[in-house]
């Protein structure tokens, strides 16, 4: 491949439940550090889930980013992108220029998706005001922060992006997606950089369907720390989560030029879906689906599945858990004992839904970069479906060289996003 061929990331910002920024987000995951927390909201709502995972200090985190004039017109799920993507930005090697210069980056696009987006706006002050007859008292500002786009639309004004500027939703593959739709928006030369990733609001009208349809972890209220248990035996369900990931995707030609620092490279991408059928639908996998998404990716990064040093699972703390770990076995071609390491970043934050993907790319390049496997948590009790597979999934962090990195997404929709990256030399 020519140089302006291959697509690299550059940069990193990350607003995950145990951690905020590059430098804390690493030392979480090596400490197996959780974010997960009691919540006294979901208490009083009596969900029957009552922990969830959230970004923490962000009423003064959002100041330190953000005027107070631009936070009246923003919610949770935009003011968490907006912090991960200027975090980013800044990463990248770029500064913020003030909006009254006027200057256009005419070769930054954005992809920022959301699973849910302004549920929070919709459910809250709109629904509200709506039903009491008052939509007058709604003001101008709630159609921007309810729209699918809001996230990747304010994004684009803080950075005064000229490329595409748009949102994806895909369920709980989206932020993952978001990164492929990145690669190849540069691929096909679209644009020179790509900020990708994606955000979800911290919202109880997000969590409330997931609760009714009793997915989510029961019976740890009183011990929120234990959880979320992918891969456990008492699994009980996944735990509601929010937060931001955002990656700068770059032609390798584009960092050279501008002397970047290179984390790694993407060389496998693809994304399908199972056509809920074979077992599919709209909440399950179909196998078939899955194990090809996975081998599409890893064909396009001509290598094989001794090459992959770790795979940073969906692993959700379901059912499909198991189902997972047996299609990556299927999909590798490999035997039990010989499928690479396999974590689960949720077991430290929960799940995020449509952002998962995202801050597990983040996660994933860390470890890439620096070397280490972190470990999974709650899940001593290995599920007995799993015990062929006991020697692959890594419990305390390990320190070892890796150089390939595979990471998928599943979601809602029988939809499958899959990622193979390679550590930058």
């Amino acid at each position: 491949m020519t140089s302006s061929s291959r697509i690299v990331i550059t940069g990193l910002g990350v607003l995950a439940p145990n951690a905020h920024g590059l430098k804390d987000f690493e030392v979480a995951l090596r400490n197996c550090y959780s974010g997960i927390r009691h919540s006294e909201l979901l208490q009083k709502l009596n969900f029957s889930c009552q922990v969830v995972g959230v970004p923490q200090n962000i009423d003064t985190l959002k100041q330190q980013y953000l005027s107070t004039q631009s936070l009246m017109a923003m919610n949770s799920s935009m003011i968490f992108a907006a912090i991960a993507a200027i975090d980013c930005w800044r990463d990248a090697g770029f500064k913020l220029i003030d909006p009254s210069e006027n200057i256009i980056d005419w070769d930054t696009g954005a992809i920022i998706g959301t699973g849910v987006g302004g549920c929070e706006t919709i459910g809250g002050p709109v629904a509200q005001f709506t039903d009491q007859g008052k939509v007058k008292r709604l003001g101008s500002t709630m159609v921007e922060q309810a729209m699918s786009s809001a996230a990747s639309a304010n994004v684009g004004g803080l950075l005064g992006l000229g490329g595409q500027v748009t949102t994806n939703s895909s369920a709980c593959s989206t932020g993952t997606e978001a990164i492929i739709n990145a690669f190849w928006a540069i691929k096909e030369k679209r644009a020179k950089r790509m900020l990708a990733g994606a955000t979800e609001g911290a919202s109880q009208y997000t969590w409330a369907t997931f609760d009714a349809m009793r997915v989510l972890a029961r019976g740890f209220n009183d011990t929120p720390q234990q959880a979320s248990r992918p891969m456990s035996q008492t699994a009980s369900g996944f735990v509601p989560g929010s937060g931001a990931g955002v990656l700068m995707l770059e032609s390798l030609e584009s960092a050279e030029e501008r002397g970047a620092k290179i984390y790694a490279e993407i060389i496998g991408v693809h994304v399908n879906c199972g056509g809920q059928r074979n077992g599919g639908s709209i909440s399950a996998p179909n196998p078939a689906g899955v194990v090809r998404c996975i081998q599409e990716a890893i064909t396009m990064a001509k290598i094989n599945y001794k090459d992959i040093d770790l795979i940073n699972g969906h692993l959700t703390a379901t059912m499909a858990d198991t189902l997972e770990i047996n299609n990556w076995q299927k999909a590798l071609k490999c035997q039990p004992s010989e499928l690479p390491p396999i974590n689960s970043t949720k077991s430290l934050i929960g799940h995020s839904l449509g952002a998962a993907g995202a801050i597990e790319c983040v996660a994933s390049i860390l470890q890439l970069c620096k070397g280490f496997i972190h470990g999974s948590i709650n899940c001593e009790d290995l599920h007995f479906k799993l015990e062929q597979f006991s020697d692959s999934i890594i419990h305390k962090t390990k320190e070892t060289d890796l150089n390939v990195l595979a990471k998928a997404s599943f979601g809602f929709g029988d939809v499958n996003a899959c990622l193979i990256f390679k550590r930058w030399n």
